[in-house]
């Protein structure tokens, strides 16, 4: 059986975009809620910095979403290279 590639990339996508902006809006409120996520997060992603600004947060969740779903379209892909050749080997 094969997976959506299309669908894999906007599920992860959304999902990781989501994450991180739950975690950016929680922090702008509770400052010391996930900020070493944060910063990990602002040491991958130029131009998103941990400053506790609500466009801050915005850009990172911008980066998650292209981020999530390149990483998910690569997930699809892989998936369906694999499950493809065990469908021929059995």
């Amino acid at each position: 059986m094969r997976v959506s590639v299309k669908g894999t990339a906007l599920a992860t996508g959304i999902l990781w975009a989501g994450c991180i902006l739950f975690a950016g809006l929680v922090n702008l409120a509770a400052p010391s809620y996930g900020a070493a996520f944060l910063q990990m997060t602002s040491s991958i992603f130029p131009g998103f910095q941990n400053s506790h600004h609500f466009l801050d947060v915005l850009v990172g969740t911008g980066y998650g979403l292209v981020d999530g779903g390149i990483g998910g379209a690569i997930l699809g892909l892989l998936y369906n290279c694999f499950a493809g050749s065990a469908k021929q080997a059995s």
